[in-house]
């Protein structure tokens, strides 16, 4: 009985600690470990886990107060911000998917904030795994639809692009929630890629 108490206890804690370390079950809490050679798979793919991380703790502990934060009128709240981020995070992954992003349809319907978040990282994460086993990019170019016709663009946009557009406006979330009064987690560890627990 006393093992079976025991082994119970180790279940649950084992159980309570992943919880602690990623509470919502998305992806980039820390990032992932990096892969055994470079190619442009990889280095594209390590450039979105850099991203996602990034992603995740700017957003992590954002509140209502936070989301409709704007430091003047003229600028988009921390909430729109997310919006751009994660239509771009659809972009990444329609690449890597070789999907179009068709712009002729309307929009979704608006997401609750962890909803969106969630989305946005699984977005990252799904386009990284699969850039990363990519043996030639040119085959994961950006293609629009519009009212004006189809354009395809070559991946080299996708680097200049959405994916360093997207890293800029992590850089502005973190600002306008530092600003908004609730700055991002101190322990936070951009290049290590992970959260420091002392």
């Amino acid at each position: 009985m006393k093992i079976k108490n025991t082994l119970m206890a180790l279940f649950l804690i084992t159980v309570m600690n992943a919880q602690e370390k990623n509470p919502q079950d998305i992806p980039y809490y820390q990032i992932p470990d990096y892969p055994d050679s470079y190619t442009p798979g990889t280095v594209v793919a390590r450039m979105i886990d850099g991203l996602g991380f990034r992603y995740f703790w700017a957003t992590e502990g954002l509140n209502a107060e936070d989301l409709a934060y704007k430091p003047s009128e003229s600028n988009r709240t921390i909430d729109e911000t997310l919006d751009h981020i994660y239509n771009l995070s659809r972009v990444v992954y329609n690449s890597a998917i070789k999907e179009i992003n068709d712009r002729t349809q309307p929009g979704e319907k608006p997401l609750s904030f962890q909803e969106k978040r969630k989305r946005t990282l699984l977005n990252f994460k799904k386009a990284s795994e699969i850039l990363g086993n990519a043996e030639d990019l040119n085959e994961h170019p950006i293609i629009f639809k519009t009212k004006s016709g189809t354009f395809n663009n070559p991946f080299w946009n996708q680097i200049n692009g959405p994916i360093e557009d997207a890293v800029w406006h992590c850089g502005q979330i973190v600002a306008l929630r530092r600003a908004a009064g609730n700055p991002i987690d101190p322990k936070v560890n951009v290049f290590a890629g992970e959260r420091r627990s002392e």
